[in-house]
């Protein structure tokens, strides 16, 4: 069994920034193959990819309204992936959910993830 939490959401104002992290765990398992991603629902709309990296070899991939502004980074040593969102606009409120891959797919697609956080909330006021 995978467990990840999410932390890190609130309500802020359009520019600032804020940081959400994901704790995984697991017992008897290591996250060396393991594809770690971020998505995000909008009230009425589909959940979407937002970014991911792996776990090892750091290949990072963003979802083109993010690039430049959203870094995913990960801390092997704590099980923790991190999403720092900076100059945050309206567009960006959602719920963020981190989920975690293990076998092949593609890496935008939700339903090649195999364990989901329960999300944290992201306001972003004009």
């Amino acid at each position: 069994q995978v467990q990840l939490v999410e932390s890190g959401g609130g309500l802020v104002r359009a520019g600032d920034s804020l940081r959400l992290s994901c704790k995984a765990s697991a017992s008897g398992r290591t996250f060396s193959s393991t594809v770690m991603g971020w998505f995000r629902q909008a009230p009425g709309k589909e959940r979407e990819f937002v970014a991911d990296i792996t776990w090892s070899g750091g290949r990072r991939y963003y979802t083109d309204s993010v690039k430049e502004r959203f870094t995913i980074s990960r801390d092997n040593g704590k099980n923790t992936v991190y999403l720092q969102m900076n100059s945050l606009k309206p567009e960006d409120t959602a719920v963020y959910y981190c989920a975690a891959k293990t076998g092949s797919g593609s890496y935008i697609d939700v339903k090649t993830y195999d364990y989901w956080g329960q999300g944290t909330q992201v306001t972003v006021s004009s």
